[in-house]
């Protein structure tokens, strides 16, 4: 929904912004917005003014998609690569400590796009918030359950525009699978199985060797305990170390879980458990395989949901068949949606229903889901025009805590019962410890 652009009075760029994140913020919790409010909002042609957390790798993508904005503030602990993004954005003011660069550019700055290493993403985006500035902050949202619901709350609280970057659910494909579920094309679904080819393992620490001129290790360290600087972390590899990442499960299921939630309108699942090989403290293992119990919603039952990482599928990939082949040959990484009267298989761009036979003449509903401008530029959109965002941080956080239990389930050995509500696992206080962790001094949430 887009309300109308009519006559504006002219008025300052932060009393658009404010005006139209509170407009943003009623829609997305569902209320009415008052349309004179709409005739406050930016201008469509009035370009934001955006700083950046990180700028090369899945930053620099995030960044190239905001363009058609002004990116005036840039922040990167590795001189080259701060160099490398800045290229594209001469104009723009570098930064290498991103605390720095929000205090100094508090009053020039519209929104801040967040997308360093996972570990990182809370304390740049809570800051971003508590500045009132509208945050774009890539998958997974946090690194912990306790920073998720934070900045959930922090978005409600400052009444900002928000967008997780879980591109993928601005595909046509994503929409058309929901579409599918909500006109009950396979009935009631009780199950769902998730499976993708993602793996982060094998880390280990690595010291002694002298840290690169061009990285500030202590900087790049953020939030995470302190520890001298190892070879095979920066700048891709954190995503194998429980300190900075959290593993296939943190970095994908946030894409693929998220069809799962979208569809079948998903929060907070009351149990969570995990198998996988030993637990080892400093790695993301070799392989993770989750079970999510969900409670019924209004008309839908109960749902359980399993999860598969690094190339591990269900007996169901093996001996469902598309055409002559597994289903686990065709959909490498797939959701697979089990209903009383059939099944659903999809992935990024393409969907089945199953079996084939059975669903040969089906007629698909007409599309009810609109199009979607692209994932940043509903953000942009919204912040301009009093929109909502598909991935705000309420449901991106609720999502977010939802992956990441998977993680301290396997983390704790133990099925573990969720409390969502008062971010509680009563059955586990070993497991509980693990919602949150404990920050370095000098870096705060």
């Amino acid at each position: 929904m887009t309300l109308p652009l009519a006559s504006r009075r002219l008025a300052s760029r932060r009393q658009f912004l404010t005006q139209s994140a509170a407009a943003a913020s009623a829609l997305a919790l569902g209320a009415y917005v008052n349309p004179a409010a709409a005739q406050e909002s930016k201008s469509p042609s009035e370009r934001l003014r955006i700083a950046a957390v990180g700028t090369t790798g899945r930053a620099g993508g995030n960044l190239t998609d905001l363009s058609s904005q002004d990116i005036v503030a840039l922040a990167d602990v590795d001189a080259e690569l701060l160099d490398k993004g800045a290229a594209k954005f001469p104009e723009a003011r570098k930064y290498r400590d991103f605390r720095v660069m929000l205090e100094k550019e508090a009053d020039k700055i519209d929104a801040v796009l967040v997308s360093p290493p996972d570990h990182t993403h809370a304390p740049a985006a809570a800051m971003a918030m508590r500045l009132g500035k509208h945050c774009y902050c890539e998958k997974p949202l946090t690194h912990t359950v306790f920073e998720a619901r934070t900045l959930a709350n922090l978005a409600k609280e400052k009444k900002l525009v928000t967008q997780m970057g879980n591109q993928i659910h601005a595909g046509d494909n994503y929409r058309r699978v929901v579409e599918l579920l909500q006109a009950g094309a396979i009935g009631p679904v009780k199950e769902a199985h998730v499976w993708v080819t993602a793996q982060y393992t094998g880390a280990e620490f690595n010291t002694g060797t002298p840290t690169p001129k061009n990285l500030d290790w202590d900087l790049w360290l953020g939030p995470a305990v302190e520890r001298p600087y190892s070879t095979g972390v920066h700048p891709f590899n954190w995503r194998k170390f429980w300190d900075y990442g959290t593993g296939a499960l943190g970095d994908f299921g946030c894409h693929f879980l998220d069809l799962v939630h979208w569809g079948l309108d998903l929060r907070a699942p009351t149990a969570v458990s995990a198998t996988g090989p030993k637990f080892d403290p400093v790695s993301c293992p070799e392989w993770c395989e989750a079970t999510y119990e969900y409670p019924a919603r209004e008309k839908m039952p109960a749902v359980t949901v399993h999860w598969y990482d690094s190339g591990r599928q269900p007996e169901l990939a093996r001996t469902l068949k598309i055409g002559d082949k597994p289903l686990g040959d065709v959909f490498k990484g797939a959701q697979l949606f089990v209903g009383s009267e059939g099944m659903l298989v999809s992935d990024y761009g393409r969907h089945v229903l199953l079996p084939e036979g059975k669903f040969a003449d089906f007629k698909k509903p007409e599309p009810t889901i609109p199009r979607s401008i692209g994932h940043h530029a509903e953000w942009v959109q919204a912040i301009k025009t009093s929109g909502p965002t598909t991935c705000n941080f309420d449901y991106a956080g609720a999502l977010t805590e939802a992956v990441l239990l998977g993680t301290v389930a396997y983390r704790s050995g133990e099925r573990i019962e969720w409390n969502a509500q008062d971010l509680k696992i009563p059955n586990s206080p070993s497991a509980e410890a693990l919602l949150h962790k404990e920050y370095r001094k000098g870096w705060t949430l």
